[in-house]
């Protein structure tokens, strides 16, 4: 069990620092891009393309980073006048919401992505797939950690300032 879980980190931790070297990237790309535009009057044609690529997959992974650290948006300010069983119950009826989302994701994007397999970006001539695949993995990353914390695991790796100081 320790094994499996130490596998599900290291896969985990590889998509979160993938989608931080992604953000770096994109902001080095594009300060390059605009310095040698004023300075040179010259743009590297793959630039935007790449830029592009790098936000789609910053995206989706933060939506998903965004699942297992429960940071997508609650109305708390109803839920708190409800009994405990209900919010638990809510809780619940979220999570399955979420992997449903989760999985129309991976069905929808494993789709998406085979269609767009025929064409290919103009600049880098990469399959244009390449800008949709991320779609399926993240449907994947959602799922499991909507349904992790359907069964009581919690998923929160990075906790805030908030919960730390309590």
């Amino acid at each position: 069990m320790k094994t499996l879980k130490r596998i599900a980190l290291l896969i985990d931790s590889f998509f979160e620092n993938f989608a931080l070297v992604a953000l770096a990237s994109m902001t080095i790309i594009v300060t390059i891009q605009v310095i040698t535009r004023k300075l040179f009057n010259h743009v590297f044609f793959w630039s935007e393309e790449i830029t592009l690529l790098l936000m789609v997959w910053f995206s989706f992974m933060g939506i998903a980073i965004g699942f297992r650290e429960k940071l997508h948006m609650a109305m708390d300010s109803v839920t708190k006048f409800f009994p405990k069983i209900v919010n638990r119950v809510l809780d619940k009826v979220i999570n399955i919401c979420i992997f449903l989302f989760g999985l129309y994701l991976v069905v929808n994007g494993w789709d998406f992505t085979v269609l767009m397999n025929e064409s290919t970006l103009p600049a880098t001539q990469m399959p244009n797939s390449v800008l949709y695949a991320v779609m399926p993995l993240t449907g994947v990353m959602i799922c499991v950690y909507s349904f992790l914390q359907f069964i009581g695991i919690d998923t929160i790796r990075h906790h805030g300032i908030e919960e730390v100081s309590e």
